[in-house]
């Protein structure tokens, strides 16, 4: 009985099925292994996020697009070399500032989009299929809020 006490004491009542981060992790490996399935040309979602918002703004200092994408310097920088070598964006120095560097989508990054919103629309559909409409905009409006 020890055993169990020390745990129980140790553990303070925590239990990690009652904590948001266990369903947040189960949620977007859920969705993450859906994205996998679905998404076209192999993109990653970190991929399939900037060229969504290169083909809104069609070009954005390298920093921007990681602010619009939420992504760090590290990693946006990481997803902008992949993209380049795929040919569906291309970068030159910020005319404005030197020190940036500018991304632009590329007609191959744009016909990649236009590949993928199906599949990017079924990836949501299916991980949200679980809950009725109401419950899916709840969520979302929810996860808005706290991201």
């Amino acid at each position: 009985m020890a055993g169990a006490e020390a745990k129980a004491t140790a553990l303070g009542g925590y239990r990690l099925e009652d904590q948001v981060g266990f369903y947040l992790r189960r949620a977007g490996q859920r969705h993450a292994a859906i994205f996998a399935g679905h998404m076209i040309d192999e993109l990653t979602p970190t991929q399939w996020a900037a060229l969504v918002k290169l083909a809104e703004f069609e070009s954005l200092s390298q920093n921007l697009l990681g602010r619009e994408t939420a992504m760090d310097a590290a990693t946006i920088k990481g997803v902008v070399d992949r993209l380049l070598k795929r040919g569906f964006v291309k970068t030159a120095p910020d005319p404005e500032d030197g020190r940036r560097m500018r991304v632009s989508i590329t007609r191959e990054g744009v016909a990649a989009v236009a590949r993928g919103v199906s599949a990017a629309t079924a990836i949501t559909a299916e991980t949200l299929q679980p809950l009725d409409a109401a419950e899916q905009r709840a969520l979302v409006e929810l996860l808005r809020r706290i991201g």
